[in-house]
């Protein structure tokens, strides 16, 4: 199998219908907000023209009020991956979730969770804030605390939450890198600057095309419940200026900071895994290039 990686507004996307064209696959979402219904403007979703008739999976799965889990996922990814293996079709994965990318992947196990402990643990970071659970963790599992920022009160709540199901102390670092999978991971390479640009780029056509009234649409919805999608990018600023704290203005202009900060620690994600395969974004022959790799041919032979 093929997986396509890299950072926001890469170009993944469309590589990920034209290698399924080409060898005759379907696409494995790995998009964590594309999971949520609704979410289709501000996660850039392909629509179903652009998807040219590629079968597209794990779109539209979860409701917004829903928090996210990539033990479900890795699950909900594998029995697809087994299913069109099994029928001789090539599964091509795509997205920028690095760890949903390791979880279909990867030798990776994740510890379940329990709802009760869960709603324990948020109502008492809405209650006391994250720094306070911050230092239960770091006397709990000190390693974990250094590499969870004391302001990302998710990541603490899971922390906690995992020690508590399972009696062990909670590590925040994976293991080694180890596919189950006969896969090849492409990764679209582009230079700062011009993927800066492509994010200001894609963020003024999302506001064209109706990323406030999405928003409205979906917090009539129970967006602002969701403690995962409402935490999604241009979901939040959007969710703030209809709440009057920020001007329209302010949620597009932090929208486009916001959206540049996060392409930079997807980059430093998928750089750190040394089977990427890095890719020109922009090279003429991308598509042959990236079947190439997928099939050990020369891009001159692997041209679809």
């Amino acid at each position: 199998m093929i997986a396509v990686v890299g950072p926001t507004a890469a170009g993944k996307s469309d590589l990920g219908v034209a290698l399924a064209k080409a060898l005759g696959g379907e696409v494995i979402n790995a998009d964590s907000m594309q999971l949520y219904k609704g979410m289709d403007i501000g996660t850039a979703k392909l629509t179903p023209a652009e998807r040219q008739g590629v079968p597209h999976h794990l779109l539209d799965v979860w409701d917004v009020r829903r928090t996210a889990s990539v033990a479900e996922y890795q699950r909900m990814a594998r029995d697809l991956i087994e299913d069109l293996l099994a029928r001789g079709r090539w599964p091509v994965l795509v997205g920028g979730s690095g760890l949903y990318v390791r979880a279909a992947l990867d030798d990776l196990e994740f510890p379940g969770t329990d709802p009760k402990v869960r709603r324990r643990l948020e109502a008492e970071l809405a209650r006391v804030g994250p720094g306070a659970l911050h230092a239960r963790l770091a006397e709990l599992a000190p390693d974990a605390a250094r590499s969870i920022l004391p302001t990302n009160g998710r990541r603490i709540v899971r922390a906690l939450e995992v020690i508590e199901i399972t009696g062990r102390p909670f590590t925040a670092t994976l293991p080694t890198y180890r596919y189950v999978y006969d896969a090849v991971q492409v990764g679209l390479d582009v230079p700062r600057p011009v993927l800066d640009e492509r994010i200001a780029r894609r963020v003024d056509r999302m506001w064209k095309q109706g990323l406030v009234a999405e928003v409205r649409q979906l917090e009539a919805a129970g967006l602002r419940e969701g403690l995962t999608a409402s935490r999604a990018l241009g979901y939040a600023q959007v969710l703030r200026y209809l709440a009057g704290e920020w001007t329209e203005e302010q949620a597009y202009r932090e929208t486009i900071r916001a959206t540049k900060r996060f392409a930079r620690r997807q980059d430093s994600w998928f750089r750190r895994d040394p089977r990427v395969r890095w890719l020109a974004f922009d090279r003429p022959d991308l598509v042959a290039a990236a079947l190439a790799e997928a099939t050990g041919r020369s891009p001159a032979d692997a041209a679809p």
